[in-house]
């Protein structure tokens, strides 16, 4: 395969001029956005310029297909509300050049495709979660986004585009080039990161409900204040992760609403949403019953209610052994030395894909290890890098498969 570097990154920053933000290289693309949709037109007429047969499905998930029995690369090329010009996008294009350079040199045969709604604006890998059968069309129709528009709405956006879903094999696997979205790499040296597993992910919503009152009046130990319950909570579950987490092993308490909310009341009630990942289910389910037995123990020494929600997740999803090892033959062709095995702290569609095909993901360094951020940026080298490692990786599984 001939691969265009240049071509590469002109593509690359042709897409980002699509809801270019103003500040730095950021983007504003949230799925099915206009932005969005325009980008989508855009990739399907490069699409077909490259030979290859673009294929949206009724998700607005983007394939360009090079025909039966191909290895399809690719990411997603929607962003986080404020977001940055790397995120999946880098993935869609590296596709798409590696799938136009084996093309143009007449195979192995490479199909690309950029999957919608990645960043979850109405779930959590949304696009590859209905193609790869997690999650039914028409569940995925209810859900809605912060503003209360539905999925089915939006991607009526998309009806003249859409096709019939693909089946899965007509695939013989699945290869994803990514930011890290991390300090890793770059504080190490390293340029490239091949990929072993993806973090599994648990979420819930935990409340503590205790007693609205007057904040001049109600003395410190009469107090049933929700808000003490949660730092409590948040001091005593730091220390009893202590003895099961790893370094790996990330946690946080991301959104807190507390009610009222006013400088002069007692809060009595808070409601705070829990998240915790790691790449081994067993570490997920202690941390779960810690987490549980923690709000339990802390609502009885301080008088007030826990009221604990479902647990939602994604399971962590290891890469296909013969990917990694082709990625890792060669990033040490092209970069000896200059790689490591690694796990992803943030989730991809790799994982999805992984449940149906075999899968393998590349990683290039990420400045700062700034993510979902206007600022996130790649030194265009490490970009280059990363597409020349992932093709050559590509050329030898998709003659194997």
């Amino acid at each position: 395969m001939t691969l265009d570097p240049q071509r590469f990154l002109d593509d690359l920053h042709v897409l980002r001029s699509f809801g270019a933000s103003g500040v730095g290289k950021g983007v504003v693309r949230q799925a099915y956005s206009d932005a969005d949709i325009a980008a989508r037109r855009w990739l399907a007429g490069r699409i077909e310029e490259a030979g290859l047969e673009p294929h949206f499905d009724p998700l607005g998930n983007l394939f360009g297909l090079a025909g039966e029995n191909s290895l399809l690369v690719g990411s997603h090329s929607d962003s986080q509300p404020e977001g940055g010009w790397l995120d999946g996008a880098l993935g869609v294009v590296a596709g798409l050049e590696i799938a136009r350079a084996a093309k143009d040199a007449g195979g192995p045969p490479v199909s690309c495709v950029s999957f919608q709604d990645e960043e979850g604006r109405f779930g959590v890998l949304t696009g590859s979660d209905v193609w790869t059968g997690k999650l039914a069309l028409e569940k995925a129709d209810g859900l809605t986004d912060t503003a209360g528009s539905t999925l089915a709405d939006m991607r009526a956006r998309m009806a003249d585009l859409a096709g019939d879903f693909l089946p899965h094999g007509r695939f013989t696997g699945f290869l994803e080039m990514h930011i890290e979205q991390g300090p890793y790499l770059e504080e190490t040296g390293l340029g490239l990161g091949v990929v072993t597993d993806i973090v599994g992910i648990r979420d819930m919503r935990i409340t503590f409900e205790g007693r609205q009152n007057h904040a001049g009046t109600t003395p410190m130990h009469l107090r049933r204040d929700a808000f003490q319950a949660l730092s409590v909570f948040n001091t005593e579950l730091n220390s009893r992760f202590a003895g099961v987490v790893t370094a790996a092993t990330v946690w946080t308490i991301g959104h807190v609403a507390l009610h009222p909310n006013a400088s002069s009341v007692v809060p009595g009630r808070v409601e705070f949403s829990m998240q915790w990942r790691d790449a081994d289910a067993g570490r997920l389910a202690r941390m779960e019953t810690l987490i549980k037995e923690t709000a339990q123990d802390v609502s009885a020494d301080h008088g007030v209610t826990a009221l604990l929600g479902p647990v939602m997740g994604i399971e962590p999803a290891a890469m296909d052994a013969r990917f990694q090892a082709g990625l890792a033959a060669a990033a040490e062709e092209l970069a000896p030395g200059k790689w490591q095995k690694m796990p992803s702290g943030a989730l991809h569609d790799a994982a999805n894909l992984a449940t149906v095909m075999p899968a393998g993901m590349l990683f290039v360094p990420s400045i700062g290890g700034i993510s979902h951020a206007f600022d996130e940026d790649t030194d265009e080298a490490d970009l280059v890098l990363g597409l020349q490692v992932l093709d050559r990786a590509a050329r030898s599984l998709a003659v194997l498969t």
